[in-house]
């Protein structure tokens, strides 16, 4: 009969285990796909611990060695099995990649990972100044891949399978949407710029549809019906990289509901549009995007304009208006579409009808941030409530 072995205190050792010259302890096994594998631990206590969680997973079927790919190498190979159709998820993707990457965090192993670190890490985030949207996205990510890694028995649980405002709290920032007086100042410098005067329509536009920039730039002439008096919105255009190559990408509006028609009702608005489309030079070749053609908006080459080009116009512009003038405007194009939505929620349009104009999947994003208050609002409608009630 075989001596059993022991260690160097005298205790016998299970199949498996092993003393190394240095007194810590070896636990060697296979896992489910019969691969060898080791721990290591301190004292022999330690090392029967680990055997019992390694053969707790054996037996429910869990692949102990799988839970030992990194975080970012997890996230990884769920990208991996990605097809984004929309060039804005792929964008998204890329971005939260890289943002793990520099994160000590993502290094950690899958399988050691539980509630309570997700739980921090998103602290740690939003403690780096990251904002509640961001962290939303790369929950985004990390709670999918998670998923995956539970359902390959990588990992009991997901431990990303809370809900994030009970973590951090959801306090967007309400952008400043103009009032009627930023807006007189604003079209008046444009209108008597030699160089506002070529955006003046546009912000017109933008001021009086609340359309996304990406979804300007995806007009084209027969999107534009005068005779009905509605703009038909059914795309955006963009410009991403593909292949490596910058290119134009035509794509369905943000969501679902961005499908949508908007009322030429402003007599403003109607003339914006004419103008547009009377200064309208046809290039020499008409640029195709998606099938579609005859974009209003084209750079001096013929080529339909992205968001970046009046981004930038409109930035440039404004700090010229704010280097000669003693107030100063700050005007984007989101602030334009806010204050659109704005404008609606005050002349009490019913919420419905301004989630569909805005192309809102739900009421909440409509009330949560595109609109912005104002006191003389309140007062006035307060007014109005006062004097139809009555106090006995």
């Amino acid at each position: 009969m075989a001596e059993k072995r022991k260690d160097n205190k005298g205790r016998v050792l299970k199949d498996g285990e092993s003393q190394r010259k240095n007194g810590s302890y070896e636990y060697r096994y296979f896992d489910i796909r019969k691969k060898r594998h080791s721990v290591y631990a301190r004292s022999l206590a330690e090392l029967r611990e680990k055997e019992r969680d390694i053969q707790r997973d054996i037996d429910d079927g869990i692949d102990y060695a799988a839970g030992r790919i990194t975080v970012l190498e997890l996230v990884e190979r769920y990208l991996s099995q990605k097809r984004p159709e929309k060039h804005n998820t792929a964008v998204n993707y890329n971005f939260v990649k890289n943002l793990l990457k520099k994160e000590e965090f993502c290094s950690r192993k899958i399988y050691t990972v539980k509630s309570s670190d997700g739980k921090a890490f998103f602290l740690k985030l939003h403690d780096d100044g990251y904002s509640f949207s961001t962290i939303h996205t790369i929950r985004s990510v990390l709670k999918p891949a998670f998923e995956l890694a539970a359902e390959d028995d990588a990992v009991r649980r997901n431990p990303f399978a809370f809900a994030l405002n009970g973590v951090i709290s959801n306090d967007p920032e309400k952008r400043k949407a103009l009032s009627a007086e930023e807006k007189k100042r604003l079209l008046t410098f444009l209108e008597n710029d030699e160089c506002g005067r070529k955006y003046y329509d546009v912000v017109v536009i933008l001021l009086g549809t609340g359309l996304r920039i990406s979804e300007l730039c995806g007009l084209t002439k027969a999107d534009v019906d005068f005779e009905a008096g509605r703009i038909q919105v059914n795309k955006q255009l963009l410009r991403g990289r593909m292949s490596g190559v910058s290119r134009l990408i035509l794509e369905t509006p943000k969501s679902e509901c961005g499908v949508r028609y908007i009322p030429m009702l402003d007599s403003a608005v109607i003339e914006a549009f004419y103008h547009v489309i009377q200064a309208r030079r046809s290039p020499k070749v008409e640029h195709i995007v998606g099938g579609h053609s005859e974009f209003l908006f084209l750079d001096k080459n013929g080529t339909p304009k992205t968001a970046v080009a009046f981004e930038h116009a409109l930035s440039r512009l404004m700090r010229k208006y704010n280097r000669l003038h003693d107030d100063v405007l700050n005007v984007t194009p989101h602030i334009l579409r806010h204050t659109f939505c704005t404008e609606l929620i005050s002349a009490g349009m019913e919420i419905s009808s301004v989630s569909y104009l805005m192309g809102h999947s739900n009421a909440s994003t409509t009330l949560g941030v595109y609109t912005h208050g104002r006191y003389e609002t309140a007062e006035k409608a307060f007014a109005g409530i006062v004097e139809r009630r009555a106090f006995s």
